[in-house]
């Protein structure tokens, strides 16, 4: 299997999703709502935390191959730059949601449910498909993912449909946070070279392949939660090229500050 920027590039776009994603959900710990689901929260932050360890692994054993480079998943972890990730916007936003004044506002747990939603919804799909690929490391990397989100996908699915036809005040935070989330969804699956390159090499997928199968889960869903999908909007975002919103830099300078103060340290 000859080795492509774009076979490292889809491969870093995984990892770095998964990453950002659990250090947004690690946030809750510590703060959960209830005891049982601060420590679900930090059980599926560990989950993503290490699927994006495998997948960094991955990604420097193809970086070395590529370029001659040695690089750790730490490097990719900690030391690069804003831009130079490539996580979709969705995972990066704060958890404060519509309903707070400001980012730094409270968290609202019904944005990190519906989140978690609907990226597991997505990731269940993509994670199947990638237990097909040419890569044989990134099958097997697919295989132990899918494992774990399709757990993530049953509780972020029942907390959506709890809250949703729960209170009135639950049911009122639940529509806020699917309004909210929902527009950043469109970047999975706009158009993109990078994906249609590495489907076309059998090594990676389109997520645009599953978005009518993942919507129709999701409508099912909202159905059952009594909530209404917004309408859809023109604007897509563009962080899985590496152009992030303005919340980006700050969990950034937060996950990478102990390691770039010590650099080359070991524990």
């Amino acid at each position: 299997m000859t080795t492509t920027p774009e076979h490292l590039s889809f491969v870093l776009r995984l990892a770095d999703t998964a990453l950002i994603l659990g250090q947004r959900n690690a946030e809750w710990c510590g703060h959960g709502p209830v005891l049982e689901e601060d420590i679900a929260l930090a059980n599926m932050s560990l989950d993503l935390i290490g699927q994006a360890r495998l997948l960094y692994s991955h990604a420097a054993t193809l970086e070395q191959a590529l370029t001659g480079a040695s690089k750790t998943e730490d490097d990719y972890a900690y030391f690069r730059a804003e831009r130079e990730f490539a996580n979709y916007t969705l995972v990066e936003l704060p958890h404060a949601g519509p309903l707070s004044g400001t980012a730094r506002g409270d968290r609202d747990y019904a944005v990190t449910i519906v989140r978690n939603y609907l990226y597991t919804a997505l990731m269940a799909h993509i994670w199947t498909a990638l237990e097909g690929s040419k890569d044989a490391q990134l099958a097997a990397i697919a295989s132990k993912s899918i494992k774990e989100t399709r757990y993530q996908l049953e509780h972020a699915r029942d907390w959506f449909v709890r809250l949703g036809d729960g209170t009135d005040e639950s049911h009122r935070r639940a529509q806020a946070a699917l309004d909210f989330l929902m527009p950043y969804t469109r970047e999975c699956f706009a158009p993109d070279p990078l994906e249609d390159a590495v489907a076309a090499s059998g090594i990676g997928v389109r997520a645009a392949d599953f978005e009518s199968a993942w919507l129709h889960e999701v409508q099912a869903a909202a159905d059952e939660a009594t909530l209404a999908l917004p309408a859809p909007v023109a604007h897509v975002t563009t962080g899985k090229h590496g152009e992030h919103s303005e919340h980006m830099g700050f969990l950034l300078a937060e996950m990478q500050s102990l390691a770039r103060q010590h650099p080359g340290a070991t524990w």
